[in-house]
């Protein structure tokens, strides 16, 4: 078992902060986060980019190369790997590994499962030390089996695919529902993944449930996001500028490479 793998404990689950460039992935592990994520969303938005079009292939790549060294364990948001080829999502999968991302997300679209699949099983024999989360977007885009039995028969279906073929874990953003997660945790034998939502359960809920990794996704680019616009209008409004804002001197070290900091 990785490092990483043993990070996701059913119980004590591990909690994913995502960042979107080199400060904000640095200002995290110095928060004491000892693996961060990628969020594809503020990579793509950073990059002036369409989120989940297979666009940002090159972007993703320089930022694991910008974070691979750092000190923490870095999982990399890889969209649907870039490519419906899996020999491409592969070897893409093996260039992240080269640069010292110890985890890659792989996300379904809903998609055909057995193309997916084939992915996963790519990127197992490609990087074999790489933890592949497999995402199934079965909730978040609303999907549905041709039986007509909703989300739930379907997320089983595709995810039992993806373990068959080498998932590390399993991951299913937008599900909420406590007796559905924790039929899912009783049905795998790898870590859960659930995107956290402030709408669904709190983390101690999710860890009671038996969750093995809770993932923030781009909720804080988006909260960074929206506090700058609440800064610019107050200050335009004449009124009292609230909340932290990042010392200049401490966002000048963050922006420094592990050498150049020493």
């Amino acid at each position: 078992m990785t490092a990483f793998a043993d990070l996701h404990r059913a119980g004590e689950p591990l909690l994913l902060p995502c960042a979107w460039d080199h400060a904000s992935a640095f200002a995290l592990a110095g928060q004491g986060f000892r693996a961060v994520g990628t969020t594809s969303l503020g990579v793509a938005a950073a990059g002036g980019l369409p989120d989940g079009a297979s666009a940002t292939r090159d972007e993703t790549l320089r930022l694991a190369l910008a974070l691979g060294s750092g000190p923490f364990l870095l999982s990399v948001d890889a969209e649907d790997g870039f490519s419906d080829d899996p020999d491409e999502v592969g070897e893409f999968a093996r260039q992240l590994a080269a640069v010292g991302a110890v985890g890659i997300n792989l996300e379904d679209t809903l998609g055909p499962a057995g193309r997916h699949a084939a992915k996963i099983a790519a990127v197992r024999s490609a990087a074999p030390g790489l933890f592949v989360n497999a995402r199934t977007d079965t909730y978040w885009l609303g999907g549905h089996d041709a039986d007509g039995e909703g989300p739930v028969a379907e997320t089983m279906r595709r995810l039992d695919a993806y373990r068959e073929a080498g998932a590390d874990g399993v991951f299913v953003p937008g599900l909420t529902d406590p007796g559905r997660i924790a039929a899912l945790v009783a049905h795998f034998d790898v870590p859960l993944n659930i995107l956290y939502s402030p709408t669904g359960p709190a983390l101690p809920h999710l860890a009671d449930l038996g969750v093995g990794r809770v993932s923030l996704g781009s909720l804080l680019y988006r909260r960074a996001l929206g506090a700058a616009l609440e800064t610019a209008a107050d200050i335009d409004a004449g009124r009292e500028v609230l909340g932290a804002a990042t010392a200049y001197d401490e966002v000048r070290a963050l922006s420094r490479g592990p050498a150049e900091r020493g």
